[in-house]
This record gives structure tokens, sequence and C-alpha cells, in this order.
């Protein structure tokens, strides 16, 4: 289980790229790279990291499904994810 402070790191970060998303595409279009240097490092879609939705796990990420694949493993083996079910041969 990743620490509580991680998993609002990550969050916040988020928020930050969603909200810098447009003046970061208007300034590199524009070709002005003070201007990009000048926005907060955060806003950065490269500095977010995939994390696990229930666990806050940074390995073994799974981005169909948003989860680890620890969590994949016992929901899928406990047939709580619709249409995936335990392959067998």
């Amino acid at each position: 289980m990743a620490k509580e402070s991680m998993k609002a790191r990550e969050k916040r970060r988020m928020k930050l790229v969603e909200k810098y998303a447009a003046k970061r595409a208007q300034l590199k279009a524009e070709g002005d790279f003070v201007g990009l240097q000048l926005l907060p490092p955060n806003s950065n879609p490269i500095r977010v990291h995939n994390r696990c939705m229930l666990t806050g796990r940074p390995r073994g990420y799974m981005r169909q499904f948003g989860i680890s694949r620890i969590q994949f493993r016992e929901m899928a083996s406990k047939g709580l994810i619709p249409g995936v079910k335990k392959a067998s041969w």
C-alpha cells in the first residue's frame, strides 16, 4: 500500500497537468520555450506516474483497468471484473 502522501502528490500533479494543458499546447505551437520554462514543473505530463486506483502501487499498472496486476488478479479470481476469467487449457 502506497503512502497517502504519494497518492495525493499524484492527484495534485494531474490537476496541474489538466489546468495548464491548453496553455502548454499554445506555447509549444508558438515555439515559446522561455514561456514553457516559466510554467510549474509539475504541469508537465511527463511527471505523472500511473498508480493503482485501489492501492497506489506504482509498478505493474494495467492501463486498460487502471489497477495493478496484483489487484487485477484478485478481482478477476473473485469475478469482480466483467468479461475476464482465468484461462485454463
